[in-house]
């Protein structure tokens, strides 16, 4: 097994699902996890189940709620007073499809928490993960990035709220976020690397807002199994900046660790640059390119 002993990682959303399962193993490979939720219950509830699996590393809850900058700020700020290294951001956390709402910043609720306190956090998070040797950021898709689009106009619920489009949407950005934060870091000889994963169709607690019946007509992975392309992303030495993995199996939905397609959608070059540009804006968070 690898020996993560002295690494440091993040892993937003961990308390559940597929967080929990990349929580999980790099626990057991020795690496000092930090546990990054909004519910301190969950989290802590999180880590006993971790801590009885067994592992050699350590496990410390910090509060992080993505639908306030604010907050993401301040988790940032606690992290970077502790810590002199950062190996590993896993940028998990997400929902998907819930009844329309928006963050504290006045976003809509997937936009803000999928994309853009990701983005604030990798920002935060910057200078810490480039002074590590062989850092990496990889960020959470999904399928639902195909076919998407991004609306400038209806990213504060300015539009009819339509759940699905808007899922669709945030999970475009979040890959459009890993492609052009590596496209940058390349540009500017950065040691960092930025990766994405999805984890086709997997059993966990995103899909309570689904219909039942639509839930029950697909077969799901487990959580664990859905884990895999995101820890590959996480540890492997074939994983290379600007990747996208996912299952291997019939489009993309089930299967081991594979290379996954991104979708024209993500790969608009002037598009991307202008994602960035507004979430800059947006956050007030920046990057030394």
């Amino acid at each position: 097994m690898m020996d993560l002993k002295g690494k440091v990682a993040i892993v937003t959303g961990a308390n559940t699902g597929i967080g929990y399962e990349t929580a999980l193993d790099l626990f057991k490979k020795g690496a000092k996890v930090y546990v990054a939720c909004r519910n301190e219950e969950k989290a802590l509830s999180a880590m006993a189940r971790m801590k009885a699996n067994g592992g050699t590393g350590e496990l410390i809850y910090g509060h992080l709620d993505l639908a306030s900058l604010s907050s993401v700020k301040a988790f940032a700020n606690v992290i970077t007073s502790k810590e002199q290294r950062l190996d590993l951001l896993v940028n998990n956390a997400g929902i998907m499809i819930p009844p329309p709402s928006k963050t504290e910043d006045g976003f809509e609720i997937q936009w803000g928490v999928n994309f853009v306190g990701h983005f604030a956090l990798t920002g935060h998070m910057y200078n810490l993960l480039e002074g590590t040797k062989g850092s990496r950021v990889v960020t959470l898709s999904s399928n639902a990035h195909r076919g998407a689009v991004i609306d400038f106009d209806n990213f504060r619920l300015e539009k009819e709220y339509s759940p699905w489009r808007e899922y669709g949407q945030s999970k475009l950005a979040d890959l459009i976020f890993a492609l052009e934060l590596e496209r940058r870091l390349r540009a500017n000889a950065k040691q960092l690397i930025s990766l994405a994963a999805h984890p086709g169709y997997s059993k966990t607690d995103l899909q309570k807002h689904m219909d039942k019946n639509m839930l029950a007509s697909l077969t799901l992975m487990t959580a664990k199994d859905g884990a895999q392309p995101t820890i590959v992303a996480c540890l492997s030495e074939e994983a290379k900046g600007g990747q996208y993995w996912g299952p291997d199996g019939y489009d993309e939905q089930r299967g081991k660790p594979g290379l996954a397609k991104i979708h024209s959608g993500a790969l608009d070059e002037t598009l991307n640059a202008n994602l960035w540009d507004w979430a800059i804006k947006a956050t007030g968070v920046t990057f030394p390119f």
